[in-house]
């Protein structure tokens, strides 16, 4: 057994330790919680579910294995055409995928924006790292860094405002750590307000002319003044908190679920704290991702490679915000966005592209821990 691990799970064996706690509870979340989905769809059998989301596990945890042993280095090259691919494919989702709740996310089963964050990641390190003589200048340094960024968020803004808003946030971090300066970042976040602003007034103008923007003003509308008509599902959260108090329930025990129509993905969370506490089924998670993000800002101090390091905290800095969205929409701290629990809520390729990025994380960090005296340290 100890010769498979240190054959198979390279580099930092915290990371690794996590990344199988997280599986083996989602799997246990996806039996508990997705009880409503299968009667609404399946009679009832919440197998088929189950077998799925697991099946999607196994091959995320071979696909972290695989890369692992995939030089990093390529990534940098590989992005260059996996710009053009991912723009490609958010323009062509956005005329023909597939509608759900007005927002056009999917095409043939698969989400681009998923895609499309991992790569834009990846590109920024790599033209971060290229650029890092001229990133004080604005035209020669900024420029080239901020045009497919504000491509590629511009096409995932109208169908997923929350994950167009998220990738954004953390390229503009990357861009600070890289060493742009303030006033130049401020001119980016003054544009993109003024931009968010331009599409509100062209909605109130035209009405229906921008269907998504119509969902994230009712949102936040509801959000803000609290009325438990438009917020229902946000209410239901609410209430599977308060019912697991500190100790939960216990496992398939819960009872709000039933009401919840996103029990297994955007709230799960909520339903994890009904059925396994605060304590655990809550805090739990939150030190579990906390661990996570730290662990990989240790590998990024570390490496002694510039891009690598980039790519460590954009995959980590983008797991942990999208957790925390998640989080915090499951107990009502914000409105509700759509935002998947990585490793935990059940789908698919959000489950897949969160094992790519733990494997890439992982890939860099055994550069870091030579040998396995130092993967704790």
């Amino acid at each position: 057994m100890q010769q498979l691990i240190e054959k198979y799970l390279k580099g930092d064996k915290v990371i690794w330790t996590i990344i199988i706690l997280l599986s083996l509870y989602s799997i246990v979340m996806a039996y508990s919680s997705s009880s409503n989905l299968a009667f609404r769809i399946s009679g009832g059998n919440v197998a088929p579910y189950v077998i799925k989301h697991t099946l999607i596990i196994i091959i995320g945890i071979i696909l972290i294995i695989y890369l692992q042993f995939f030089p990093y280095k390529y990534f940098s090259r590989l992005s260059q055409i996996g710009i053009f691919v991912s723009i490609i494919l958010l323009f062509v989702t956005l005329l023909f995928g597939v509608s759900k709740g007005n927002a056009s996310r999917w095409i043939m089963g698969f989400q681009p924006s998923d895609f499309a964050k991992l790569v834009l990641i990846i590109y920024v390190s790599r033209m971060l790292t290229n650029k890092k003589e001229d990133i004080k200048d604005f035209k020669k340094g900024l420029i080239p860094i901020l045009w497919p960024v504000a491509l590629i968020c511009g096409l995932i803004l109208p169908a997923d405002f929350s994950t167009a808003a998220m990738l954004f946030t953390v390229c503009f971090t990357m861009m600070f750590i890289g060493g742009a300066k303030i006033k130049h970042l401020g001119s980016i976040i003054g544009t993109a307000f003024l931009g968010f602003v331009f599409l509100i007034l062209v909605n109130i103008a035209v009405p229906g002319f921008l269907p998504r923007v119509d969902t994230w003003e009712k949102r936040m509308m509801s959000f803000g003044s609290g009325e438990k008509q438009e917020n229902y599902q946000a209410e239901m959260a609410k209430r599977a908190v308060a019912n697991g108090f500190l100790f939960g329930k216990g496992p398939g025990k819960g009872h709000v679920k039933n009401d919840l129509y996103s029990a297994q993905s955007d709230f799960i969370y909520a339903s994890s704290i009904e059925e396994f506490g605060s304590i655990i089924g809550g805090i739990g998670l939150v030190i579990l991702y906390m661990i996570l993000f730290f662990r990989a800002i240790r590998i990024m101090n570390k490496v002694d490679s510039k891009f690598a390091s980039f790519i460590v905290f954009g995959l980590s800095f983008m797991l942990i915000f999208q957790s925390f969205i998640n989080m915090g929409v499951g107990v009502n701290l914000f409105p509700v966005t759509g935002q998947p629990l990585p490793l935990i809520s059940m789908g698919g390729t959000s489950i897949l592209f969160t094992c790519i990025s733990l494997g890439i994380i992982l890939n860099v960090s055994t550069t870091v821990y030579k040998d396995s005296e130092n993967v704790y340290l």
